[in-house]
């Protein structure tokens, strides 16, 4: 989401303490006919910064962390969203329109420490079009289907269409069931997951349903007040692997540069559980709107994707953890 403007200096004083050394560039995706264009990055590893910040629960562990540094024209800023592909890769959106892909590269000891062959592509219209109005193409949220299927929620003009399998996508999008609920312009369906009959969506402001080819039904009535900016809102949403419930990424922003975010346990009945991950400055903190989660070993990995709303004070953080 682009709400937030330009950040004070302070803020990138701070953001910078967290910063290590460059990693340079990750493995290039080749050029070839399937669609899909390569992406151009720089990396950087990065700490959760300095004490006071995070916050981590019991059996939670840091698994390391990565800025991505990119062109200002590049696709590969305003990540709205976060999925893995179960092959070692991950897919994201972007407020502007675009898909993401790239792989995801650990140490022997299970560490994130790179992302490889970055390739972009431009989300289409019902039409087959490529997508190039701003108010046709912020995708907020995603996910992959059981059967492959890559579905894709929007804000502005609020919607959810499947794209088909993600290894041979549709240029026709089908519109399919999205809750009845009159969203903000800029305030919309920004949490999408798998859900036992279907897919699971949360309102930004507030609200959760859970969808199936035929209907949405409410789990969590959106409140009569809208949730605002200033306090903790769902910006990203993931089945729990282990099938019990999902996990979110909440976030805070209090201006000029109070940026929080938490991650939760959420429910089949919309309750939210204790906070497991928090933060906040001056540790590495920042505009996190996409989680997602796998089983690693015996435990739960989780990811959390940042959105830099093309803003240069901002940042595109990856960051891993491990759950017992």
């Amino acid at each position: 989401m682009s709400r937030f403007g330009r950040l004070a200096s302070v803020w990138i004083a701070l953001s910078l303490t967290a910063c290590a050394a460059s990693l340079g560039a990750p493995r290039p995706y080749p050029l070839s006919s399937d669609g899909w264009t390569p992406a151009v990055a720089e990396l950087r590893s990065v700490s959760l910064g300095l004490p006071g910040g995070a916050q981590l629960a019991d059996g939670v562990r840091f698994a390391g962390g990565l800025q991505i540094s990119a062109a200002p024209t590049s696709s590969l800023h305003s990540l709205s969203d976060l999925k893995l592909t179960g092959d070692g890769g991950f897919v994201t959106v972007s407020d502007a329109g675009d898909l993401v892909r790239g792989d995801i590269r650990l140490d022997a000891a299970g560490r994130l420490i790179g992302l490889d062959h970055f390739r972009s592509r431009r989300l289409t219209l019902e039409d087959g079009r490529a997508i190039s109005d701003k108010q046709d193409g912020d995708a907020e949220g995603l996910v992959v289907t059981p059967s492959g299927d890559l579905l894709v929620s929007f804000e502005r003009r609020h919607r959810i269409w499947n794209y088909g399998p993600l290894s041979a996508l549709k240029a026709q999008p089908t519109p399919i069931q999205a809750p009845d609920f009159a969203f903000t312009e800029n305030d919309g369906m920004e949490g999408l997951a798998v859900s036992p009959n279907g897919w699971r969506v949360s309102g930004e402001a507030g609200g959760v349903w859970d969808c199936s080819a035929a209907r949405c039904t409410v789990v969590t009535a959106p409140p009569a007040t809208p949730i605002p900016d200033n306090d903790y809102r769902i910006t990203g949403l993931d089945r729990d692997p282990s099938g019990s419930g999902w996990f979110v990424v909440q976030r805070l922003y209090r201006a000029p540069i109070d940026m929080r975010a938490r991650v939760r346990r959420m429910a089949p009945d919309g309750t939210l559980g204790p906070i497991l991950i928090e933060l906040k400055l001056p540790g590495t903190t920042d505009n996190f709107e996409g989680i997602a989660a796998e089983t690693r070993h015996g435990k739960t990995r989780l990811y959390i994707l940042s959105d830099d709303n093309f803003n240069p004070a901002q940042r595109t953080l990856m960051l891993a953890f491990d759950l017992d």
